[in-house]
């Protein structure tokens, strides 16, 4: 799809900011970032009508669409499909690696607790279940903060030890991203 760049509209649709970020969403973030790297013009675009959909992020541009949940995700996708690569672009690509797995682990999992465990389902609420039900919005955030404490590996003896493991690890992992962008 070379020459798509400079004549299509590109839209990323994410799940709702918080935090202080265009997303607060562990799964979109990173594609976010991606995109930016990469000096992609898009838009970015909210849904909120499936809010544990696995196909958010995904993105857009005339007819074309690639979610989340196909191929390897949104990124995968765009490199297969040669909408952008950020990989072919970077001159330091052990650089960038390195970058990547910090905001997809570290930061992916301080998202993941602050919106699960750290905010008491507020911020959750902000973001995935505010245009539902109560009722369905209560479970959906049970199930929702069960996983997210299970894949974290919090327990009731660990839960303190773990969220100072997952501020510092997202602080060094804001660090880094800082430098890198300027």
């Amino acid at each position: 799809m070379e020459g798509v760049e400079e004549t299509a509209n590109f839209t990323l649709v994410a799940r709702k900011p918080c935090f202080g970020l265009p997303t607060a969403c562990p799964s979109c973030l990173p594609a976010y970032i991606y995109l930016k790297l990469a000096q992609l013009p898009f838009e970015l675009a909210f849904n909120s009508i499936f809010p544990d959909s696995d196909e958010l992020p995904y993105f857009e541009t005339g007819t074309y669409v690639a979610y989340n949940n196909e191929d390897g995700g949104v990124i995968e996708k765009l490199k297969k499909d040669g909408i952008v690569d950020l990989d072919s672009q970077l001159q330091s690509l052990p650089d960038y690696l390195s970058l990547k797995a910090l905001i997809v682990s570290w930061l992916e999992e301080a998202l993941t607790y602050e919106l699960w465990v750290g905010t008491e389902g507020i911020s959750a609420s902000k973001i995935y279940y505010a245009d539902l039900p109560w009722v369905i919005s209560k479970v959906l955030f049970y199930k929702q903060t069960y996983m997210a404490k299970n894949r974290l590996g919090i327990t009731k003896e660990n839960a303190e030890e773990r969220e100072k493991q997952i501020y510092k690890r997202a602080s060094d992992a804001y660090e880094a991203l800082s430098t890198r962008l300027g």
